[in-house]
């Protein structure tokens, strides 16, 4: 029986923008917040969602102009978004997460949990860059964003999204997050891109002392294992689980599997010690 998954919306406040979130998942369990990636929405954890144990309390924010969410002229810095996610944290009333970033989306996570330990139980990171600067696939992406106009070509968001997975998913998500990423302003293909390769994404792995897992997929189009092996060796506390036969995106090809991790996972980092 699939899990029910309730859309509401988060005012963070302060001058923020207002952000659409998705809930599923146990009223009693713990809390765990989704963290998409770029161009994304929360409909990008959707097959995860849906499938939600009562063991866990899953909330998925849209970050600020991707999807639903409001599109403010600038703030498209990972910071940035890592600041917007500690404001959803306080406005939802979530003390302490575990946080469970997918693909870019790991890394305001991981700024998260560097700077705010006192409410980040763990970090789990699926498919996340060490460093993205370095790597040819998303280079050779960055030639097109940057002289993106809107509206933004389907085709090229179909290439986009299809160019990351290793094994065919499902038609009707597909052509959902396609959608979803097209909702999206130029400017913020342009921008959020140009942040994620113009910051220190290896200095975001530095001081992060929280539990951490890394979930990587064996046929990444775009991380190869040695990019993980540089998040292992920077975080103390991590530990690496591969997923073989699996691309980019785990909680697209093999979101069962990412939920008895996740599960697992948070269960062991809350138990009191």
């Amino acid at each position: 029986m699939a899990a029910a998954i309730a859309v509401h919306s988060a005012r963070l406040g302060d001058g923020r923008p207002t952000l659409p979130y998705a809930e599923a998942g146990g009223p009693d369990g713990i809390p765990v917040v989704l963290v998409h990636g770029y161009v994304d929405s929360w409909w990008t954890f959707e097959p995860m969602l849906r499938r939600m144990p009562s063991a866990l309390h899953a909330y998925a924010p849209t970050q600020r102009g991707h999807g639903d969410a409001d599109k403010p002229p600038d703030g498209y810095l990972p910071e940035d978004f890592a600041d917007d996610l500690v404001a959803f944290l306080d406005a939802l009333g979530l003390d302490r997460v575990v946080l469970v970033g997918g693909s870019s989306g790991g890394v305001q996570a991981r700024i998260t949990a560097g700077r705010r330990p006192d409410r980040v139980a763990g970090l789990v990171l699926l498919g996340t860059p060490a460093v993205l600067a370095d790597k040819p696939g998303v280079r050779e992406v960055w030639e097109t964003v940057r002289t993106l106009e809107d509206p933004v070509d389907r085709a090229f968001a179909e290439d986009f999204a299809r160019g990351l997975t290793a094994a065919p998913v499902g038609r009707g998500f597909l052509e959902t997050v396609i959608d979803e990423n097209l909702k999206a302003p130029a400017r913020v293909w342009r921008a959020a891109l140009r942040g994620l390769l113009e910051t220190d994404l290896r200095a975001t792995l530095t001081g992060i002392l929280v539990p951490t897992l890394v979930v990587w997929g064996d046929r990444d189009p775009l991380l190869p294992r040695t990019d993980q092996q540089t998040i292992l060796d920077t975080v103390p506390d991590s530990r690496l689980t591969v997923y073989e036969g699996v691309g980019h995106v785990a909680y697209w090809e093999a979101p069962d599997r990412v939920l008895r991790d996740v599960t697992a996972f948070a269960t062991a980092v809350t138990l009191p010690r």
